[in-house]
Parts: structure tokens; sequence; C-alpha cells
């Protein structure tokens, strides 16, 4: 499979370095175009096999998978550039958040390409993304091949276009919201007499350590709760205090908020 990426930024120079660094596609099979050539430069100096260009039609051209990963505003743009370049098989998936299925069809002009809506999260660059993926006209085989892709960068999961809104809330924006939290409970600790740098890095490997739980026991949070709540106990003094400043609610109105 050739994969071209359009947008070396954030997410695509990410997604670019990430499937080069998988099974799924050769580095060699790989090609992501840019505006200005640094940030090509920068990916190419790590894996020189990825061919890199300027040229959006080039970049496209002969590719089976066209990643677009270009701002919401520059989707039409970039679309009537390539849109001549394409074959009838080439796949299109779009990263641009907000922009759905239909309105990149009406973009195209195309109503029977396979084509995929797709959004990952920043920590794609570390290849911890949560990426949901939405297709329309796409076989079975089609969605397993791209759900593997992502699944190396990360986790991904297929899901329904009209379920894209809450997955970026709770993965996309969810990022944002547990830095928050990583904050606030360093800023705790720092209050409770630890240096900033230690609150912090026992806060991280908290959180690391609780996700490990929940994998390993595919338990419920709930559960690993009762087991560190003894009766009259610190723990559920202090969790009954944050609910009583209403942590799980504002948790929710967020989430609610960013849907």
């Amino acid at each position: 499979m050739k994969v071209a990426i359009i947008g070396a930024g954030n997410m695509g120079g990410a997604t670019a370095r990430g499937i080069a660094q998988g099974t799924c596609v050769s580095p060699n099979e790989i090609i992501i175009s840019n505006p200005s050539r640094g940030k090509l430069e920068s990916i190419k100096a790590v894996f020189p096999e990825i061919a890199i260009t300027q040229n959006n039609k080039e970049c496209v051209k002969g590719a089976d998978l066209v990643i677009l990963a270009v701002k919401p505003w520059k989707l039409q743009e970039v679309i009537d550039e390539i849109r001549g370049s394409l074959t009838p098989q080439t796949i299109l998936c779009s990263m641009a958040g907000g922009v759905g299925i239909q309105k990149i069809e009406e973009m195209l002009g195309d109503a029977t390409r396979p084509i995929y809506y797709i959004i990952p999260n920043t920590a794609i660059a570390v290849r911890q993304s949560m990426t949901f993926i939405a297709s329309k006209n796409s076989t079975s085989e089609m969605d397993q091949q791209i759900l593997h892709i992502f699944q190396e960068l990360g986790d991904a999961m297929l899901v329904e276009e009209r379920l894209m809104g809450a997955g970026m809330a709770l993965a996309s924006c969810g990022i944002a919201y547990a830095m928050r939290y990583i904050r606030a409970a360093t800023e705790g600790g720092v209050e409770l007499g630890l240096y900033a740098r230690n609150a912090q890095r026992i806060v991280q490997q908290t959180l690391r350590g609780a996700v490990e739980l929940l994998e390993a026991t595919h338990g419920h949070p709930e559960a690993e709760i009762d087991k560190v709540t003894t009766p009259g106990g610190i723990t559920i003094r202090g969790l009954n205090a944050m609910e009583q400043n209403g942590f799980s609610n504002s948790v929710i109105q967020g989430l609610k908020a960013s849907k």
C-alpha cells in the first residue's frame, strides 16, 4: 500500500512517523507533502526512506491511501488541487475535525469513493493516540486495514459518524482535561510539601498505574476504588471532599460542553 499524507504539521507529521514505525506500511511506501520545506526535512532526517514533496498533486499520484492532515478551512482548497490526480480506487481519509463525510463528498463531488473521517488525539506523537474512525463506501477489508494502521499508533476503534463528537470530547479534548488534572494534583502536592517536579512525577506514575490496573483486570474503576477505601480511612474522606466540590459533575459537564 502506498500512503500519501498531505500536511506535515502536528497530526500529519506524527502520523507519518508512526506509520513508518509500524508493520502495515513500509517507510519507502510513504510520501508526505507540506508547503514549507522545514517540517519535511525534519521527518526525512529521522526516516530517510519517506519521500517528501511540496507538490500535493505529486504526493497523491498513484497512492492507494491519501490522508488529509490539514486544517478544516484548507480542506476545500486541497481537495480541489488533488481531485484530478486521484484514481477511482484511491481511499481518502480526512483528519479535519468537524468536517463530516457528507461535507467531504460535497467538496469532492464524488459520492462513490471510499471516504474515512478519522479523529486522533495529540498523543499520536508518541504512538499513544485514541483514534476514532468512521467510513462510507468502504468494505470490511478496507475497514480492517485502516483500523490496523491506526491501532499501531495507540488504539483505534470504528464508530458510527454520529458518535465522533462524543469521541472527540472524551479523547481529543480529554487530553487537555487529563493534563489539567495532573496540573491540579501537582499543585495540591506542592501544598502538601512536595517540590513541583516531584509532585508531577508522582501524579504521572499514579495515573499510569491506574490505567495499567484497569487494563490488567478489565474491571470497573469502582472495583479498584473499593480496594483502597477502608472504613473511616483517608481515601474515602478525600473522595467525598472532591464530590462535595463537584468533581464528577464538573467532568461530566465539561464533556457535554465539549460535544
